[in-house]
């Protein structure tokens, strides 16, 4: 396992990556940093290895999310922040923290997909973290980002059909239902259905005074 520099990556390696990440990785917005009133979302580094892999390599985790696989080591850890590394200042995938510890909680993003014109958010905590309100305010924060950094008329966010927590938390940052859908789930090798969801520009201006204090749920 190797946490390589921006310059050493090969090609092979960075398709490896792509495959392989919890999140897709793209620059979007010039924002290095985010925090929030418990959360720090800054760059992941090679020093998290260890953790962003502690935290992954749990089926509950990876069960509910596109393109995280499973299991999941050290070397997918490190893939992923080497793939984030590669990437220029001001890319949008994060490592979510505790300001208060410094510890990793999860990992979370926005990005385009290929061949899609709408934007997409996305985020994942580890187990022991869910229950405490984390990704809802992860992603007030990266809402607020995108709208106030881009000239962007929505997003879009999905969730696979029975993530109630992943719902809840779209619909407490604005989301509106848009239609179901079929995705693939890396970790189980299978279709899975989905609901996708959207916020336009016009709703989320509409709720700009988020809620400061944020109520539990199961993320």
């Amino acid at each position: 396992m190797q946490c390589l520099s921006d310059e050493q990556l090969s090609d092979e390696q960075e398709e490896r990556i792509s495959q392989s990440d919890g999140l897709s990785i793209e620059k979007i917005v010039n924002v290095t940093k985010i925090e929030t009133r418990r959360l720090t979302l800054r760059k992941p580094q090679c020093d998290d290895i260890d953790a962003i892999s502690d935290l992954a390599n749990n089926t509950a985790v990876a069960n509910m999310l596109s393109r995280m696989p499973h299991p999941y080591g050290k070397q997918d850890a490190a893939d992923f922040v080497n793939k984030v590394n590669k990437l220029a200042s001001g890319n949008c995938v994060y490592a979510i923290t505790l300001t208060t510890t410094g510890e990793i909680i999860g990992c979370c993003g926005i990005e385009k997909k290929d061949g899609r014109e709408q934007k997409e958010i996305g985020y994942w905590l580890g187990q022991q973290y869910w229950g405490n309100g984390y990704a809802t305010e992860a992603a007030h924060a990266l809402v607020d980002m995108a709208f106030e950094d881009e000239e962007i008329e929505d997003l879009v966010g999905h969730c696979r059909i029975g993530n109630y927590a992943s719902r809840r938390i779209l619909q407490k940052s604005g989301f509106q239902f848009l239609s179901t859908g079929i995705g693939y789930c890396l970790a189980q090798n299978s279709q899975m259905p989905i609901e996708i969801y959207r916020l336009e520009r016009a709703i989320w201006a509409s709720l700009r005074n988020w809620p400061t204090t944020f109520e539990q749920e199961t993320e």
